[in-house]
C-alpha cells in the first residue's frame, strides 16, 4: 500500500470529515463538525499557515496529515508542524505513517523548511519509535506548553 500524498482541495472536505472525525474520536477530543470544518476549510481553500495531505489515493484516502506553519529564530527560519496524522486502523502496521512522514519532506524540500515538529505522548514508545523512523527526535529539554484562548 502506498503512502503517497496528495495535496487536498476544497472537494475533498467530506472525506476529511468523516477522518478527522474518527482521529478526534480515538483520541479523545470532542469537537463538533462545525469546528473541524471552520479549521479544515481555509487550509483546503490555500491559507498559507498550512496544508492538508490526503495520504493514499484521493478517491479513497487511507488517512490525513496537517501541517502548520510558523517562524523559528532558533531554527533560522521557516517551520512546521505536523499537527495531525491519522492512518485509518485497519491498515495500520504497514509503514504508510512513515512513509508519510518522509513523503511530506520531499514535498516540502523546495519550501526552504528548516524544521518540522510534532507532538508526541512521552509514554507512548511505538508512536516515538515510528516518528524516529522518520528522522524526528525527542528534546530532552523541552516539552510542549499550551495556552489556550
Amino acid at each position: 500500500m502506498s503512502a503517497q500524498l496528495q495535496l487536498a482541495k476544497p472537494e475533498h472536505i467530506a472525506p476529511l470529515l468523516s477522518l478527522v472525525a474518527r482521529f478526534h474520536e480515538e483520541y479523545g477530543l470532542e469537537t463538533t463538525e462545525e469546528h473541524r470544518r471552520a479549521a479544515l476549510e481555509p487550509l483546503l481553500e490555500g491559507s498559507p499557515h498550512g496544508a492538508i495531505y490526503l495520504i493514499g489515493p484521493a478517491r479513497a484516502p487511507v488517512g490525513y496529515l496537517v501541517v502548520t506553519f510558523g517562524w523559528s529564530v532558533e531554527f533560522g527560519g521557516l517551520d512546521g508542524f505536523v499537527d495531525e496524522i491519522f492512518v485509518r486502523p485497519s491498515v495500520r502496521g504497514r509503514g504508510i505513517g512513515t512513509e508519510a512522514l518522509l513523503a511530506l519532506g520531499r514535498a516540502l524540500a523546495g519550501t526552504g523548511l528548516r524544521a518540522l515538529h510534532l507532538e508526541v505522548d512521552r509514554s507512548d514508545e511505538a508512536k516515538q519509535r515510528l516518528y524516529g523512523k522518520a528522522g524526528f527526535r525527542l528534546r530532552d529539554r523541552y516539552a510542549l506548553m499550551t495556552r489556550v484562548f
